[in-house]
């Protein structure tokens, strides 16, 4: 399993178990006591495009993503030869029935088991405001 989706589980484990909602909110973030309303609801399993601060459900689960930014790109640029691709972080916040968690996804992460509530980041634009995820 790899490091980025064991966790993303263990973040979605641990708001489970707790059944409250994690403290740590983006600035973008909604009020306190309201759900910010999903840009789209997007079938699970297939890719779909998020810019910062926009938020999809998934259809027919109790899942909704939010990205909130980057935390940090070291990617190589464009046009450059670099001796390591590097990696882009993006923060998101995961909304279930028990709560929300935050969760920081890294590119080029793969492989590992898939279930249900697997938040997985599929690329990162150049300029860092907009990302493909897949979820579900």
């Amino acid at each position: 399993m790899d490091i980025q989706r064991f966790a993303v589980g263990l973040a979605v484990l641990a708001v489970l178990g707790a059944g409250t909602a994690s403290s740590a909110a983006s600035e973008h973030g909604p009020r306190p006591g309201k759900s910010p309303e999903p840009a789209a609801v997007v079938p699970p399993g297939r890719d779909f495009t998020l810019t910062v601060g926009q938020e999809a459900a998934i259809a027919g689960r109790d899942l909704a993503v939010r990205f909130t930014g980057l935390v940090s790109d070291s990617r190589c640029p464009p046009r450059m030869q670099c001796i390591w691709q590097g990696e882009a972080v993006a923060r998101f916040v995961v909304r279930e029935r028990a709560g929300s968690t935050t969760a920081d996804l890294h590119t080029g992460a793969r492989g590992g088991p898939r279930d249900a509530r697997t938040v997985e980041l599929v690329s990162v634009s150049q300029d860092g405001h907009q990302v493909t995820v897949r979820a579900g």
